[in-house]
C-alpha cells in the first residue's frame, strides 16, 4: 500500500502562525503541500542485492542494474538509468554503515512513463526489497524574519550594569537563562516566576561546556563568522577550508565547518535573501561564547577562560531551496560520523492531532505510522543514537532532540514523539504552556520558547509589544545590524535542551565519567522541575499579527496541559548533580587495530587535567604496533598481527596498563 505524503516542515516556520517575533508573514506562506520527486524513489534492497550493485559500481563507471533477475526486469520496464547509494563511503566507517544496514538503501532515478507512485507498486512486490521510501522534497513553508535587536539597544545594554555570573551585556535580557521573577510586569500583573528558566547558573558552578563535545544543528546555514559563535563552530581538522576535494575520505568534500547538504557543498551559507536566520539563532542559545562581553550569553558556551562545545553546522535549508528526504538522512549519518554526540533538530511533521482545517492535511498519528511512512528517517536516526559517540568516551550512543510542534495539538509531532527521542515543547516565563505549543503524548520535557501573544501588555523601553517575551539569540548581520534578535517556537524551546544535555556530556567529560546514551536521557527527563501546578485557570493571551499588533482576545484552558508537557521543565542543575552521583569511570580503552592500519586516541580525556598533561607509551612488543603523538592525539599503527601489553604513563605519574590486539579485518574501529 503506498502510503500518503505528509506535510513536513521546519518548526520555525510553522511558529510564523502565531509568532509576531517573525515579520514579512502573509497567508500565502503557510506551508503547502510538499511533493516527492517523480521519476526516484529511495529503495532498500537486501543485503545480497545491495552488494551486487557495489560490486557494479566499482567494476565500472556506474550501474543501472543490479544482477538480480527479479529485480532488474523492473528496471528495465520502468526504464531505470542510475541506482544511487543514498550514504557515501566513509571508509572508516564502512563496517559500522554495514552493520547498521544503511549501505541497502540506494536512490533509483528512472524515466518513460511511469511516476514514483507506480514505481513503487512494482518494487514492494519483490521479495529483494525490504522499504521503499519517497524522496520528499522538503521546503521552508514561510519567508519570515526574526524581529532584529536594534543597534542603539546593544549599545545601551553594552554601556549599562551586568547582572549574575556573566559580563555579556545581553545577559540581563536572556530570562531564559536566568529568570528573576521581575522582568515582565503590569501594573499589578506580574508574568514572570523566579527560576522558571533552565537553572543554567547553578549548572556553570559545575560546568560551562567542554570543546570535546559536540552538537549538530541540522537547520538553516549558522553564521559561522559570528563574533559570538566563530570560536564555538567546529572544525574538522582533516579537511582543507573552502576545498573542493574530499581531503579526508569521509565521502564529502571540503566540510571544514560541517557540510552544506541543500547545495551538496561544504560550503556554508546563511545570506540568502529568504533566510530567517534560525540556524545562528539555534547555534546562540546552545553555544554563543560566555564571558567574552560580547552580546549573549548561551548554556553550554565556555566561559572567557575555557572554550565550551562546539556546533557542527549540518545545513537542511537554505533560503527558498527545498532540502529532500535523502539530504536531512545524510545530515543525521554524518553527524554520528564525524563525532557529533547531540542531533539538534528544530523540524518534525505536523502533529497527527493537530486541527485539520487549519492545517490542510495531519501528520503521523503513531509510532508504527511514523516508522512504515519514514523508513529512510527510522534508519539513519537508529544509526546516530545508536552509533554516535564511544564505547570507550564519554557517551555511548546519540541523543536526538526534536520541537514537539507548534500548532496547539495534543500530541507532539513526529519524529520527536518517537519514544527513542526526545521532544520538547514550549514555556512562557512564568512555566505556563506558550499558546502555540503541542502538548500531549509524544512530549519528553518542556523549556523555554517565549510566547509574545501571552506579553501584548507588555512594552518596554523602545515600545516593543511582547517579543522581550521570545527568546534573544545571535543573528547574520543581514538578518539583523546588530547580530542579535528575537525568536519563539518549540524550534526555540529545543536548542534550551540540547544545550543542556550538551552541557550534561561536558560535565560527565570533564568528570571522566562514561554513560550510555539512554542513560543520560532518562536522567535529563527524570531531574526536570515539575510544573503541573502552573496549570490551573485561564491564561489570557491576544492573537499578534505581524505588523499590526496584538488583535483578537484569547483565552487558554491551562487545566488541559496538566501532566501533558512531559515530565516538566529541564533542569541543567539537577541534570547535572545527577550525573556527578552516576556514571562508570573511564579508563584508557585497550585497541583493535586491523594490520597496517591506524586508530587515534585523545589520551587526555582519561586523565584529570589531563589537556594539561603530557603522556609517555611504553609497547611491550614493538614488533605488533607501534605509537607516534600527533598533536594532542596519539596513533596507534598496527605492524603484524599478534597481541601485545602496553603503558601510559601520563606526566602527574599518573598510568594505565592496555592491551593492542592486531588482527587482519578487525572491524572495530580500533576499540575492543
Amino acid at each position: 500500500m503506498i502510503r500518503q505524503i505528509f506535510r513536513y516542515s521546519l518548526l520555525l516556520v510553522a511558529s510564523a502562525l502565531v509568532v509576531g517575533c517573525q515579520k514579512d508573514f502573509s497567508d500565502e506562506d503557510i506551508a503547502q503541500e510538499q511533493p516527492f520527486a517523480k521519476s526516484e524513489l529511495i529503495v532498500k534492497f537486501s543485503p545480497d542485492v545491495a552488494d551486487m550493485i557495489s560490486y557494479a559500481q566499482a567494476t565500472r563507471s556506474g550501474a543501472t542494474r543490479s544482477g538480480q533477475p527479479s529485480v532488474d526486469d523492473v528496471l528495465e520496464i520502468i526504464g531505470a538509468y542510475e541506482l544511487e547509494r543514498v550514504f557515501p563511503i566513509d571508509a572508516s566507517r564502512e563496517d559500522v554503515t554495514r552493520n547498521s544496514g544503511l549501505h541497502q538503501w540506494y536512490v533509483v532515478r528512472f524515466g518513460g512513463d511511469m511516476d514514483a507512485e507506480q514505481v513503487a507498486k512494482r518494487f514492494q512486490e519483490l521479495g529483494e526489497v525490504v522499504s521503499v521510501d519517497f524522496n520528499r522534497t522538503i521546503k521552508r513553508a514561510s519567508r519570515g524574519k526574526a524581529t532584529p535587536l536594534s543597534k542603539e539597544k546593544l549599545a545601551r545594554a553594552m554601556a549599562g550594569a551586568t547582572r549574575g555570573s556573566m559580563n555579556d551585556p545581553l545577559f540581563a535580557m536572556q530570562w531564559n537563562l536566568a529568570n528573576r521573577g521581575d522582568m515582565f510586569t503590569q501594573g499589578e500583573v506580574v508574568k514572570s516566576v523566579k527560576d522558571a528558566d533552565v537553572q543554567c547558573e547553578k549548572a556553570w558552578e559545575q560546568s560551562m561546556g567542554d570543546e570535546s563535545v559536540v552538537v549538530a544543528v541540522l537547520d538553516e546555514g549558522v553564521f559561522v563568522e559570528h563574533p559570538d559563535l566563530q570560536e564555538s563552530i567546529w572544525i574538522n581538522e582533516d579537511e582543507v577550508h573552502r576545498s573542493m576535494e574530499d581531503n579526508d575520505g569521509n565521502g564529502f568534500a571540503g566540510d571544514y565547518n560541517g557540510y552544506n547538504f541543500v547545495k551538496d557543498t561544504g560550503l556554508i551559507t546563511w545570506n540568502d535573501a529568504y533566510d530567517s536566520g534560525h540556524g545562528s539563532h539555534v547555534a546562540g542559545v546552545i553555544a554563543a561564547r560566555n564571558g567574552n562581553g560580547v552580546g549573549v550569553s548561551s548554556i553550554a558556551g565556555g566561559s572567557s577562560k575555557k572554550a565550551g562545545v562546539k556546533i557542527m553546522v549540518c545545513q537542511i535549508f537554505s533560503g527558498n531551496v527545498g532540502s529532500s528526504s535523502i539530504a536531512v538522512a545524510r545530515a543525521i549519518k554524518y553527524a554520528a560520523d564525524n563525532g557529533a554526540v547531540v542531533l539538534q533538530c528544530s523540524w518534525g511533521y505536523v502533529s497527527g492531532s493537530a486541527n485539520a482545517y487549519d492545517w490542510g492535511e495531519t501528520g503521523f498519528a503513531s509510532q508504527e505510522e511514523w516508522e512504515r511512512g519514514a523508513p529512510l528517517e527510522k534508519d539513519a536516526l537508529d544509526y546516530f543514537t545508536h552509533n554516535a559517540g564511544s564505547a570507550n568516551g564519554t557517551i555511548e550512543g546519540g541523543i536526538a532532540v526534536f520541537a514537539a510542534g507548534n500548532e496547539s495539538a495534543p500530541q507532539a509531532g513526529y519524529p520527536g514523539a518517537s519514544d527513542d527521542y526526545i521532544s520538547v515543547a514550549a514555556t512562557a516565563a512564568d512555566f505556563t504552556p506558550a499558546v502555540y505549543t503541542n502538548y500531549g503524548g509524544g512530549t519528553s520535557v518542556s523549556a523555554p520558547g517565549g510566547d509574545q501573544d501571552y506579553y501584548f501588555d507588555y512594552v518596554d523601553a523602545e515600545h516593543n509589544y511582547g517579543e522581550v517575551g521570545c527568546i534573544l539569540s545571535t543573528l547574520p548581520y543581514n538578518v539583523s545590524e546588530s547580530g542579535y534578535g528575537y525568536m519563539e517556537g518549540t524550534s526555540m524551546a529545543c536548542p534550551h535542551v540540547s544545550g543542556v544535555v550538551a552541557l550534561g556530556v561536558s560535565y560527565a567529560a570533564e568528570q571522566r565519567l562514561h554513560f550510555k546514551a539512554e542513560e543520560l536521557q532518562e536522567m535529563l527527563i527524570s531531574t526536570a522541575t515539575p510544573i503541573d501546578a502552573y496549570m490551573v485557570g485561564y491564561k489570557d493571551y491576544y492573537r499578534y499579527v505581524a505588523d499590526i499588533g496584538p488583535q483578537q482576545p484569547m483565552q487558554m484552558n491551562l487545566s488541559l496541559f496538566k501532566g501533558n508537557m512531559g515530565s516538566g521543565q529541564v533542569n541543567a542543575d539537577a541534570f547535572l548533580r545527577a550525573i556527578g552521583d552516576s556514571g562508570a569511570p573511564m579508563r584508557f580503552p585497550n585497541l583493535y587495530i586491523d594490520e597496517q592500519a591506524s586508530v587515534a586516541i585523545a589520551p587526555h580525556i582519561y586523565f584529570e587535567g589531563g589537556d594539561k598533561l603530557s603522556f609517555d607509551v611504553s609497547i611491550a612488543d614493538s614488533a605488533v604496533a607501534s605509537v607516534e603523538s600527533q598533536g594532542a592525539k596519539l596513533i596507534f599503527k598496527g605492524l603484524q598481527q599478534g597481541v601485545t601489553s602496553a603503558v601510559i604513563k601520563a606526566s602527574d605519574g599518573k598510568s594505565y596498563n592496555f592491551t593492542i590486539t592486531v588482527r587482519k579485518g578487525a572491524n572495530d574501529n580500533g576499540w575492543l
